[in-house]
């Protein structure tokens, strides 16, 4: 492997990596507080999928890196600057709502995007699709049935469903951006092309919102940065929590 192939695929790895962290962390923070007791066990298991994928893409990224780093290193000990993840995964809970939609908006990306790593020209990510996708593949059934149930049900759920869609819209578009390392991974048929996956992404999101009677925002200013590093003051507060232990008992082990 180049060494030019080897940094862009690092790089692109690493932003995968962050996307299903965080959005894990933010599920994570439901567990004790969810509306019912299956959603305090469905909503931590979500939690523990995307982290558990996280887990294996960083120990991917500290193998091509070299440098002895390890996925605790990369997940805990990076400054809020270092991390690649969309806006989208970073956005408070909020409500019920809003984290069903968020989830939604990003299993939809994900579920076509793994689909077509499992003709990924990369060995270790082509494996990954295969689990991936199966626990992907559920999140989109879970999420999109609360979607449809709150967006057509009761007045406040409607209400509170089409908040979210306003609020969170506008976050949507960045989980198609690519920049130079990512191209160049897409290139070398180690990353699928977008356009295809943002075409399945909107016919999920138009079947959902169908059934929810919700309405799909035009967006006039998307909120993008993220993948430069650049994040919103919560993300702040989410690294404090999230980086406590670690940073609070350096080299702590379980």
């Amino acid at each position: 492997m180049s060494i030019t192939i080897r940094n862009a695929l690092l790089h692109s790895v690493v932003q995968i990596a962050d996307d299903h962290l965080i959005l894990g962390h933010r599920l994570s923070e439901w567990c004790g507080h969810a509306p019912m007791l299956e959603e305090d066990l469905s909503m931590p298991n979500m939690a523990l999928d995307l982290i558990g994928t996280a887990r294996t893409l960083y120990s991917y990224a500290a193998e091509l890196e070299g440098k002895n780093r390890t996925e605790d290193d990369f997940a805990y000990l990076r400054t809020d600057r270092e991390y690649q993840n969309c806006l989208l995964v970073e956005r408070p809970n909020t409500d019920f709502a809003h984290t069903m939609l968020k989830q939604l908006y990003f299993s939809a990306f994900m579920k076509p995007f793994w689909d077509a790593m499992h003709h990924s020209s990369d060995a270790t990510l082509q494996a990954l699709s295969h689990k991936a996708v199966k626990e992907i593949a559920y999140h989109i059934r879970h999420s999109g049935e609360w979607v449809v149930r709150l967006g057509d049900g009761t007045d406040e759920s409607s209400a509170r469903m089409s908040a979210a869609v306003s609020a969170l819209h506008p976050y949507t578009d960045e989980l198609f951006e690519t920049d130079a390392q990512r191209l160049h991974c897409i290139e070398q048929g180690v990353l699928p092309e977008l356009g295809e996956i943002k075409l399945q992404w909107s016919q999920t999101i138009d079947t959902v919102f169908t059934q929810a009677k919700l309405h799909r925002p035009n967006i006039g200013f998307p909120q993008t940065g993220g993948r430069q590093g650049l994040h919103t003051e919560d993300f702040g507060m989410l690294l404090a929590q999230l980086q406590y232990l670690p940073r609070s008992y350096p080299g702590a082990t379980w």
